[in-house]
């Protein structure tokens, strides 16, 4: 392993951390460029032993099609929860539900559990020992089957793609 490799474990992702830094705080001054730079070169050199394997080249327009696709659900699921308990008679129907996994990488599968966590009005509960189900559990669900194949299609496909 070379020195830079060993200084810079993952390129990409100290990059992204900077980048995003950046635009979170608003503001290109020195010490937030500095602190953009330690937090990039700093959060992949502690979390290195995590990726094991160095992470494959991103196809950059699917996932931006997948990430825009995941602050709209947001969106739209703040909305819906939001209508649902402000409504004069809250009559919710919470269940939960086995989503049949096709993903098998392990960061595929942390990420789609992560992106259903973070929809308002789901939570991921669980995987099941053999990785091939995650237990989510709906706040409203009237249609079991309709949310699975919506999570299968919105956001396991893109990330089978993206990951496997």
């Amino acid at each position: 392993m070379s020195a830079l490799s060993r200084l810079v474990p993952h390129p990409t992702l100290s990059a992204t951390l900077a980048l995003v830094w950046l635009l979170l705080a608003n503001s290109i001054t020195a010490a937030h460029v500095l602190l953009a730079l330690l937090l990039g070169l700093g959060i992949p050199k502690l979390t290195a032993t995590l990726f094991p394997e160095k992470l494959r080249p991103v196809r950059l327009g699917l996932a931006l099609r997948l990430f825009l696709t995941f602050l709209r659900d947001i969106v739209v699921a703040n909305v819906a929860v939001a209508r649902l308990i402000l409504s004069p008679r809250l009559q919710v129907e919470p269940r939960f539900i086995a989503v049949p996994l096709a993903l098998t990488h392990p960061y595929a599968i942390a990420v789609l559990a992560g992106m259903i966590t973070m929809t308002p009005g789901t939570v991921s509960v669980d995987l099941s020992p053999d990785g091939r189900t995650l237990w989510v559990h709906g706040l409203d669900v009237d249609n079991p089957e309709a949310i699975v194949a919506e999570i299968k299609r919105r956001y396991e496909q893109p990330l089978k793609e993206l990951f496997e």
